[in-house]
């Protein structure tokens, strides 16, 4: 899968050996394929040539360094939700007039930084906002583009968690009432409306429910043009699914032809942010079994990976495929793969038909790169994972795994607790 791939019943990355990586860096860790990355990019991106376009890679999914840089060099930019994803989209070398802030919750702090920062445009998603948002540029003495989220009610038929296009959802403003917001928006003075934004949720696997959104938000941009307000930028979001398991989502060609039909002729620049289908199969997450024990008729195969280290299947009850690094012929078993978390909650997989692991096996856990390290934390005082990147037959850390001095950094034990 995506140059992952075994060779003599051996799990390589590229050209490298999975197991020499983990002999060297120690379990667990997230292992990257660099011509994956770059292909899943060039793939999705170019499948919009002839449009006006710039593909904002959505780095919620994954924040690392080296993924922003890698994208930035192939000519993308970012779509953040935070201060702190601005600060490292810029410290990775990414073109502030390509970077796209979304969010519910941005602080005033968060928006005169971003301001100061020069960036493409604010996808607003309140009234209020608008209003901070106009504020802070005029502090600033600066015009700060912005668009309006605006949320369609559209049904992604996802996962309720990661659908965000529903009335029902804290996202955007309501389509109906958008508007007066716009009208809002281009009589402050500090702003400058320059985009529409719509992103309706996360691992769709139809087109049919980016074209309906795309419709309605076609609608509104005609609408807006009568009242005298000119949008330039037409955010569409992300949100195209990747295969975990049996899903079949639509290839980044499929779904450009069905928005390119839609939109039709245009002069709009077209943003797109993508981010599952980027970088969820580009990675795997590599553990080592610790133990294995048997209660009753069900099988426990205890990896030194957990919960806190890639948060999907407890959070979301997703599916991950479980590899064995070294195939055997031996015959499969049904078995829960679960972590050291004190947690019932703890596991990667339940119930699956895997390799009959042994103490100090290793596996991998399959499509990992999107809302795995990103999503990861400290709970039960677990150290985060390193990050390696494979290129050819080469490898390197891309983060370094914490230490037990990282996991209290910061804190401090105020002289009254011992008087």
């Amino acid at each position: 899968m995506h140059n992952f791939h075994y060779i003599n019943n051996e799990l390589f990355c590229e050209d490298v050996p999975v197991a020499d990586i983990a002999g060297e860096v120690k379990t667990p860790f997230y292992l990257y394929s660099f011509e994956t990355l770059k292909r899943h990019f060039r793939a999705f991106d170019d499948s919009f040539k002839g449009i006006d376009h710039l593909t904002c890679f959505s780095m919620k999914s994954n924040s690392n360094m080296a993924v922003l840089r890698l994208f930035a060099g192939e000519g993308g930019g970012v779509d953040i939700v935070s201060g702190g994803e601005l600060y490292r989209a810029l410290r990775a070398g990414v073109d502030p007039g390509k970077i796209v802030y979304s969010g519910v919750g941005k602080t005033i702090e968060e928006l005169e930084y971003a301001v100061s920062s020069d960036i493409l445009m604010f996808n607003s998603e309140s009234e209020q906002e608008l209003i901070t948002l106009n504020d802070a540029a005029k502090r600033l003495n600066r015009k700060a583009r912005v668009s309006i989220r605006v949320n369609p009610d559209v049904d992604p038929q996802t996962h309720p968690y990661i659908s965000t296009g529903l009335k029902e959802n804290k996202f955007g403003i309501d389509i109906r009432r958008s508007l007066e917001q716009y009208k809002l928006a281009a009589g402050l003075g500090n702003l400058a409306v320059t985009g529409v934004s719509c992103h309706i949720g996360s691992q769709l696997t139809k087109v049919s429910p980016f074209v309906d959104s795309v419709r309605k938000v076609k609608e509104l941009i005609a609408g807006l043009k009568e009242a005298g307000i000119h949008i330039r930028y037409l955010d569409i979001g992300g949100g195209l699914g990747i295969t975990y398991n049996e899903e079949k989502p639509p290839l980044p060609t499929e779904y450009a032809a069905a928005i390119r039909s839609e939109i039709g002729s245009t002069d709009l620049t077209l943003i797109l942010e993508p981010g599952r289908v980027l970088v969820g199969n580009a990675c795997i997450l590599v553990a080592k079994v610790l133990y294995t024990k048997s209660s009753g008729d069900k099988n426990f195969i205890i990896v030194d990976a957990a919960m806190n280290d890639l948060m999907r299947p407890s959070l979301y009850g997703s599916f991950h495929g479980i590899r064995a690094v070294r195939k055997t012929d031996r015959k499969m078993i049904r078995a829960d793969i679960v972590g050291p978390i004190c947690e019932s909650g703890d596991f990667l997989a339940k119930d699956r038909e895997v390799e009959p692991f042994s103490q100090g096996d290793l596996l991998a856990v399959m499509s990992a790169g999107a809302y795995g390290f990103s999503m990861s934390s400290t709970y039960n005082s677990r150290p985060r994972v390193a990050e390696v990147m494979a290129k050819g037959d080469s490898y390197s850390i891309i983060r370094k795994r914490d230490t037990y001095e990282d996991l209290v950094k910061g804190e401090e034990i105020p002289d009254f607790i011992d008087q």
